[in-house]
């Protein structure tokens, strides 16, 4: 037995998290839906996180003495911080079945002009991370508005300012040259680590938010007469994020710097910075009107525009969001290397982004993917390289493998859509 939330009147549109409103009522028949899901072609970003567990696993057999180490798990999570920034900002695009090739030079731009603010004009380092955000934005809004619009294919678009911005980048550094960032705020997002006792706090606090939120959500369910998910259900996930959080705290506080006498320990600034914006970026797009809409532009557009929805503005809306987070991504990327280049954000930066996004989960048709899976899809990259890098694997091999594992995801996003279609879905 099922209820159709009615906030969500076309739940077959999108698979956002407003389907989770009809679920099971006990624990066998919420596995039965899980399995069902499954069946139908939902896969969600469960091939994703198999994939992460084999990899991990296979590159801890491979490299015992570096892999699994703290230190190289610490590199992990900085590795994949300024990845999971850009593709968190590509999933609302490809939920419209957009794309934006801009964002990686969009957001080598923006860290351009907060690099210059900061070190050149001497200014504070929030005016220069406004000034790169702020960059970032009016990209988005003038992409946004060529594409909503003037009806022009976001790829032709987005393409044209992929070639356009790397111009701007190289007019404001300079052939050759370099902007170093000194700021030591900005150089502590991936360089710098959290106090111990305040990386526990921060860790206690957001595994209490968590369990509040889903056991007030369980509640007010159950007091309005709505079909849920098992109390059961709900406990366990809370006890497996507290499982994982604990754990990763636990590592990340142990010291890891490979001479004893330096103290190298607590969870780098990064990681806090990406679990925020995932948060907000999940509350937004699976508790808000907006969020909901987006899902129904994506799952149908004509259909979305005929209930009333102003696709336009939302649509201009996801490449604004996208540029943004190209910005913060951009900030991220130059606290790492502490400067930045004329080619920031070009190269592979965008197609790892992308790749992340799809890898985890996020549909190139349109209309469904969370903001989580392009979390799992960014360490499924950064663990590829990471750990091809500790074997002492050529580039090649990187972008064979990366490749081919793009493929097999965009496959699957292809066979289980058809599966979709298939059963009705």
């Amino acid at each position: 037995m099922s209820v159709i939330d009615e906030s969500n009147p076309s739940p077959g549109l999108a698979d956002s998290d407003f389907s989770g409103d009809a679920r099971a009522t006990t624990v066998g028949g919420a596995f039965r839906e899980y399995r069902d899901r499954l069946r139908g072609g939902d896969t969600g970003s469960l091939p994703a996180v198999l994939g992460l567990v084999v990899l991990a696993i296979v590159f801890s057999v491979l490299r015992p003495d570096t892999f699994p180490s703290t230190g190289n798990i610490a590199n992990l999570m900085v590795q994949a911080g300024a990845i999971c920034v850009l593709a968190m900002g590509l999933v609302p695009v490809l939920l419209l079945g957009d794309i934006d090739l801009s964002a990686g030079v969009a957001g080598g731009a923006s860290a351009g002009v907060m690099a210059i603010l900061v070190t050149d004009k001497g200014l504070p380092w929030y005016v220069g991370v406004l000034g790169a955000l702020v960059t970032g934005m009016v990209i988005g809004v003038v992409i946004g508005t060529l594409v909503a619009r003037l009806g022009i294919p976001s790829f032709v678009v987005t393409l044209a300012f992929f070639l356009g911005l790397q111009g701007i980048t190289l007019k404001l550094i300079g052939q050759g040259g370099t902007v170093p960032v000194r700021d030591t705020v900005i150089v502590g997002i991936a360089n710098s680590n959290l106090p111990i006792t305040a990386g526990w706090v921060v860790a206690i606090l957001a595994i209490a938010l968590y369990a509040i939120l889903s056991l007030v959500r369980y509640r007010s369910q159950a007091a309005a007469g709505l079909v849920r998910s098992p109390l059961a259900v709900v406990l366990l996930r809370i006890a497996g994020l507290a499982v994982i959080v604990l754990v990763t705290t636990y590592v990340l506080s142990l010291n890891r710097a490979a001479n004893p006498n330096f103290d190298l320990r607590g969870i780098p600034y990064v990681v806090p910075v990406v679990v925020v914006l995932l948060v907000a970026w999940t509350f937004v797009f699976s508790r808000t009107r907006y969020g909901r809409h987006i899902y129904a532009i994506g799952g149908n557009t004509e259909a979305a525009r005929r209930a009333g929805i102003n696709v336009t503005v939302l649509r201009t809306s996801v490449f604004v969001i996208c540029s943004g987070m190209a910005a913060l991504s951009g900030i991220v990327a130059a606290s790492r290397l502490n400067s930045v280049t004329p080619d920031a954000g070009a190269g592979n930066t965008l197609l790892y982004a992308v790749g992340a996004a799809v890898i985890g989960g996020t549909s190139l048709f349109g209309g469904k993917g969370k903001m989580r899976d392009a979390i799992v899809g960014a360490f499924v990259v950064a663990v590829i390289a990471n750990g091809l890098g500790l074997l002492n694997q050529k580039a090649d091999v990187n972008y064979l493998v990366t490749g081919f594992v793009l493929l097999l995801a965009a496959s699957v996003d292809a066979i289980t859509r058809r599966r979709r279609s298939a059963a009705g879905r």
